[in-house]
Formats: C-alpha cells, sequence, structure tokens
C-alpha cells in the first residue's frame, strides 16, 4: 500500500483550506505563478519517479536479502508492546539517517544540485511542501543503506519512510506560529520556516524531518527570531518558472565551472565539494555578483488576467491527469504511463512558459494542442493503455482540444483587445 499516494488527495484538500484561509485574512501567502509552479515541480517528481523507484527498492532489497546482520521478520512487527517499539525504533533512526541525508543536501555540490528544487520557491505554504526533486534517485538511497544491513524488513522502513514525509507536509505554513515545548523536540512550522531561509542568520539550518532534537545535538539548530523575519527562497534565484529547469539549474552552473577549470582535479572535485566552492581559475574570469539579500525581490512577471485563468483551468487539467495516471500505474505498471507522463509533461512545460509572459508561449501552446496531444492519444490507442482507459479515450480527447483551443482563442482575443484599447487611448 502505496501511503504517499493515499496521501496526496488529502495534500490537495489541506493546500485548498489554507489558500481559502489566506484569502479571507489577506496575508498573501499565496502567488498563483509561484504555487502552480511548485505543484508542477511536484508533479514532475511524482511521475518521474515512476520511472526510477525501481533503484533504491533494488538495492534495498538486495542488501537485506545477502548482508543483513540481523533476521528481523515482519510478524515481530505487531500491535504489541515488543511490537510498536520495534516500530518507534525504526521510525527514529529512518529520521536520523534523514537528518545526515538532508544536512549533505545542503553541505556537497552534486547533492544540493538535486535538493535546491524544493528550496526556490519564493513562498512559504503548503504547495512549497509538494516542491520536490526529480533527480536525488541517484544517491538519496545510499543513506538508508544500514538500515538494511542491520536486518529491518523492508515493508517496514518503507511504512515509515512515508511516514516521515507525510510528516513533513504540514511544516511547511505560515498560518501556525509558534507551538510552545513542541518547538523544542519536533520539526514544527517555526522551525522549518528557519530551514527555508535565504537570511545568513538562519541558512543551513534545521535539517531535521520529524526530530528537531538532532538538530540540537548536532549544532545545527536555530530559533525563528521575530526581529528578522524569515526571506524565503534560495541566494541564486530561479527566475523562471520551468520546473524541468528548475531540476536542471545547478547541474548548469556546476557544469559550467566544470568546462571551464584549467586544472582536471577541480573539474572532478567541483561536483563533491563543499556548496558554494569554485575553483580559483574560474573564479577570476568569471566573478558572480555578491547577493543582498535584503534587496532582494520576488520573481513575479505579471501576464494578463485572461491567460491566467488559462492557465489555472490547464493546471487543473494536470492536477487531473496526474491522479489518473497514479491510478493507471497501480493497476498496470510503467509501460502504461510513458505516453501519459510524456503528454502531461508537455503541459507542465507549457505552463511555465505561459506563466512567464514569454512572447512564444502561446505558439507552443497551440502546437502542444495541434499536433503532440494528437500523437501522444493515438499512442494511447495501442497497448494495455487503450484497455483501462476504455472507448472513451477519443472522445475525451476531442473534447478536451475542443474546449482547450477555443479557451486560448478568447484569451488571446481578449488580450489583443486590451492592448489595442490602451494603444487607442494613449494615442
Amino acid at each position: 500500500m502505496d501511503l504517499i499516494a493515499l496521501a496526496v488527495p488529502f495534500f490537495l484538500l489541506a493546500l485548498l483550506i489554507e489558500l481559502i484561509v489566506d484569502r479571507a485574512r489577506g496575508s498573501g501567502l499565496y502567488r498563483l505563478n509561484d504555487a502552480i509552479n511548485s505543484l508542477s515541480a511536484g508533479t514532475l517528481s511524482t511521475t518521474f519517479g515512476y520511472f526510477t523507484k525501481f533503484l533504491p527498492l533494488f538495492v534495498w532489497g538486495y542488501v537485506l536479502e545477502n548482508f543483513a546482520l540481523l533476521d528481523m521478520p515482519l510478524s515481530w512487527f505487531t500491535a504489541s508492546p515488543r511490537g510498536i517499539a520495534l516500530w518507534l525504533i525504526a521510525a527514529l533512526a529512518w529520521d536520523f539517517f534523514y537528518y545526515w541525508f538532508h544536512r549533505f543536501s545542503h553541505e556537497i555540490s552534486l547533492m544540493w544540485a538535486a535538493h535546491a528544487v524544493h528550496h526556490q520557491s519564493e513562498d512559504y505554504n503548503l504547495s512549497t511542501a509538494l516542491r520536490q526533486t526529480s533527480t536525488d534517485f541517484l544517491y538519496s538511497w545510499i543513506f538508508y543503506v544500514p538500515l538494511f544491513l542491520i536486518g529491518f524488513p523492508l515493508e517496514v522502513l518503507i511504512t515509515v519512510k512515508a511516514v516521515n514525509l507525510i510528516y513533513q507536509f504540514w511544516v511547511h505554513t505560515q498560518v501556525v506560529r509558534r507551538m510552545g515545548v513542541l518547538d523544542r523536540i519536533l520539526v514544527t512550522p517555526s522551525n522549518h520556516r528557519v530551514h527555508h531561509a535565504q537570511n545568513e542568520r538562519y541558512i543551513d539550518r534545521n535539517y531535521g524531518g520529524m526530530l528537531i532534537l538532532w538538530d540540537r545535538m548536532f549544532g545545527t539548530f536555530e530559533e525563528e527570531c521575530d526581529e528578522e523575519p524569515v526571506r524565503f527562497g534560495v541566494r541564486k534565484p530561479l527566475a523562471n518558472w520551468n520546473p524541468f529547469y528548475a531540476n536542471l539549474q545547478v547541474y548548469d552552473y556546476l557544469l559550467f565551472d566544470a568546462r571551464h577549470a584549467q586544472d582536471w582535479r577541480d573539474k572532478l572535485s567541483i561536483w563533491f565539494r563543499r556548496t558554494g566552492w569554485r575553483p580559483a581559475d574560474v573564479a577570476a574570469r568569471f566573478p558572480k555578483q555578491n547577493v543582498d539579500p535584503t534587496t532582494f525581490e520576488k520573481f513575479d512577471p505579471v501576464i494578463p488576467a485572461p491567460l491566467r485563468r488559462y492557465v489555472l483551468a490547464q493546471f487543473c487539467v494536470a492536477v487531473a491527469a496526474m491522479l489518473t495516471i497514479g491510478a493507471l500505474f497501480a493497476i498496470s505498471g510503467v509501460k502504461a504511463v510513458m505516453v501519459p507522463c510524456l503528454l502531461l509533461w508537455a503541459l507542465l512545460y507549457t505552463l511555465g512558459l505561459l506563466n512567464e509572459g514569454r512572447p512564444y508561449a502561446t505558439r507552443f501552446e497551440l502546437l502542444r494542442l495541434l499536433i503532440i496531444v494528437p500523437a501522444g492519444v493515438a499512442g494511447l490507442s495501442f497497448g494495455t493503455t487503450a484497455v483501462v482507459l476504455g472507448p472513451w479515450l477519443w472522445p475525451a480527447a476531442g473534447g478536451y482540444l475542443l474546449v482547450s483551443i477555443f479557451g486560448m482563442y478568447r484569451a488571446v482575443r481578449e488580450v489583443n483587445k486590451k492592448e489595442l484599447k490602451q494603444s487607442v487611448t494613449t494615442y
């Protein structure tokens, strides 16, 4: 049973409730473009994970089968006092290793390249919690290998992993302020807001997943201070709404420095050095401008209201598609979701372009609607996907295309009318 998949509808419901509270209070915690970008990154991570999750499961299973020091049968993990104690030990152990995984994700350049996606949002709300990387499957599993060496059952560790991640969802909020004594024991919203800060005082602090005790033990704890409000985001802003580039941004910077470094040792070591380190010759030839967090301004391009409404409608389609793909994956496996994922990724990419107000965004959207979607649906007409989706595939796709093309036409027409009216008034 996939606990995280089961939790997704509740995540979306909680997000909607927080959004309603935000609008009622007028606190401005949500911006449509930033929230859509965060959720697009999360959607990309979830769907890309269907093709990569086999790697950690294979390695963990192999280690458990061949190198486990203890034989800990699943039957030990019951609702008895001993079983509950074993569950708690497994959860604490996972959280301990998560702390170190998370800390190294901030301190080693290659790992930060993957993890930075989660910190790029310049707002802080429940949508930020769902903003996840698509590339940490390459190494994140390594940190938990000791638990499989000990002999904890795979089913138990998969469960405590899911519980750990689900717990971390609710702490990404500004609605909840301080929680008294719990702030000293658990990772709470106040503690985790510090972790997402770019202020010098707060940066690289509070790495815990469920317990803040690890940070207190290992000297990485910092308390949220009312005198210095948290400024969210990263020192090198993403400055676009493309979920694909969000996953590649830091890799791109590292590759640039590695290519231009003269010493081959620098070319290799830059990936494993502490975050922010650059070869001396590269830093001299391509100096980076110092960032002043006190003058930080959020990336917030303004697009016309008709286009915003169109983007929101298409994003609702993306959410429905993600949930459908999840069900399809559970029923028929990875082969059945290849084409649906490609179609969804094309939609996410286009939404980023539209939200940025790119001049070619509407042309790319028409390309998606007139060529990519029909080609993808034609591909879905064969194999197991067609059997699962049934005879309504083409009618549904045709209806979606007609409504989308009409919506795109109306949005562009409204924008053109407003621009023409403004130019005439100015004249």
